[in-house]
């Protein structure tokens, strides 16, 4: 199965890294990227994602308004919400706007990532 995925990131390093590490870890995922959260909904439109890695913070919109919001109208995509702060009320918040995942960048590890993706495709 081949899961199409779409990276919401506005720091290009961290964006490009990150696309390029699951490129490499997972060869036959279908990646593209947004950097805002207009983007971002064309994407979904347009891409149809099966897993939605979520920034938290984007230069339009906060990417827990963006998941709520993507979810109210696509609910298929697996969000996993993506932030250097790991504070409480960033995770409830997130529970709140529906993400499937909350992940912090700092302790970003493919291992976790890999998990993750095994579980959606159980699914």
């Amino acid at each position: 199965m081949m899961l199409r995925t779409l990276i919401v990131e506005d720091n290009a390093d961290f964006r490009n890294t990150f696309m390029g590490a699951l490129g490499k870890r997972f060869p036959s995922m279908k990646l593209d990227v947004a950097v805002n959260g207009v983007e971002a909904m064309d994407k979904v439109k347009a891409f149809h994602p099966d897993v939605i890695f979520m920034d938290i913070r984007l230069p339009d919109k906060s990417g827990l308004e963006l998941t709520t919001e993507i979810k109210s109208k696509y609910p298929q995509p697996f969000i996993i919400i993506l932030t250097q702060y790991d504070l409480p009320e960033y995770r409830e918040a997130a529970r709140i706007g529906l993400a499937d995942a909350f992940l912090t960048k700092n302790s970003l590890n493919l291992a976790k990532v890999e998990e993750l993706i095994k579980s959606l495709r159980e699914v």
